[in-house]
């Protein structure tokens, strides 16, 4: 999709008619941007407008290594676009989508090889982005799980519930169409990420513990949580869940939680050296978009990485690379695997380095 947001924390209103920062972004371009950056591979199956911005859209993903071989090109379809104003202090940022009639959303899963595609491939993810956009989108990204568990292959997903775009059911709520599609494709998932709340909004499936007060991680809400997932999707492996505590819009404590479904074990990071849960303090956020992706895709490299592939290794990459995603502008987490490696070792924070 293309991204258009103000400079710095202006809203749009006080830059239209003007001018907005542009890229391309999207929540799997940048999942595949990260794996790639963090060294791992990746190949984008998508649909893009046979015209310049589609052009445009594919090369700034093959500049950042990711493989585009499978996207297809269609002439009836737009490029999506989405507008981002940044939140500060007590006001929260905000999103607009613009993706009806989007090449993605209008091209059917029988216009996708996905034998070929997947031929070669050693893992799929997708999100719950996708379906939220049409019936026809919806129906692609099933028939991609499908075909990929068909194959042998792991499938991940994550949840990403955006209310503002499950809208394509005119006899349905948002809720009521999330919760539908989505007990549709997770029983072809494998592991499953998403946030704290996604669960409960997408899968009607929320804590059975006493409800906290506040708004800090609940580790009995988590493992109920998970628990209730697998219990539902037997096939899942592993259950990851981003842990966002938001103080305010610019100030918030990050981390992440992970459940082994064969083993019932819980992991939490990062942890202080009693082993305990200490989210990272995130105090001065450049941007938040993105974050979840960020987290995703240090999982899904781990998880192809010898040597990283154990629960407390995984997710300690995954929670530090998504924290230094908040310091990055725009949706793509630009950080290297040596970054990542030095946030998780405990380096100085914020030092520069010569």
């Amino acid at each position: 999709m293309g991204r258009f947001s103000p400079a710095g924390f202006r809203r749009l209103s006080q830059c239209l008619p003007g001018t907005l920062d542009v890229e391309f972004a999207g929540a799997e371009a940048n999942v595949l941007s990260s794996v790639v950056l963090l060294g791992g591979s990746a190949s984008f199956v998508t649909a893009l407008p046979e015209n310049e911005l589609g052009e445009a859209c594919l090369a700034s993903l093959r500049a950042r290594g990711v493989d585009t071989q499978h996207v297809r090109r269609i002439k009836d379809g737009r490029l999506g676009l989405y507008f981002v104003e940044k939140g500060a202090n007590q006001r929260s940022g905000t999103v607009v989508y613009d993706r009806s009639g989007s090449a993605v959303s209008v091209t059917p899963g029988s216009a996708y090889n996905w034998p070929v595609i997947l031929r070669d491939a050693g893992w799929l993810h997708l999100t719950g982005i996708t379906p939220a956009i049409s019936a026809t989108a919806a129906e692609a990204n099933l028939q991609a799980a499908q075909a990929a568990r068909a194959l042998g292959l792991p499938v991940s997903c994550d949840l990403n519930y955006r209310a503002k775009l499950w809208r394509w059911d005119g006899q349905l709520t948002p809720r009521e169409l999330a919760v539908q599609q989505m007990n549709r494709l997770l029983p072809h998932v494998t592991h499953l990420m998403g946030g704290r709340e996604d669960a409960a909004e997408m899968l009607d499936i929320r804590p059975r513990t006493p409800a906290r007060s506040d708004d800090r991680p609940d580790p009995e809400a988590a493992v109920d949580v998970a628990e209730q997932l697998i219990a539902r999707f037997p096939q899942l492996e592993v259950v990851a869940l981003t842990q966002r505590q938001t103080l305010s819009a610019l100030h918030h404590r990050w981390g992440g939680f992970l459940f082994e479904a064969r083993t019932r074990r819980a992991v939490w990071a990062p942890v202080d050296e009693n082993l305990h849960y200490a989210p990272y303090e995130i105090t001065h956020i450049v941007d938040r978009v993105g974050g979840g992706d960020a987290f995703s895709a240090g999982l899904i490299y781990c998880w192809n990485t010898p040597g990283r592939q154990d629960a407390e290794s995984a997710l300690k990459f995954a929670a530090a690379a998504s924290c230094l995603a908040h310091s990055i502008e725009g949706d793509a987490n630009l950080v290297s695997r040596a970054e990542v490696d030095a946030l998780v070792a405990g380096s100085p924070v914020g030092r520069v380095r010569r």
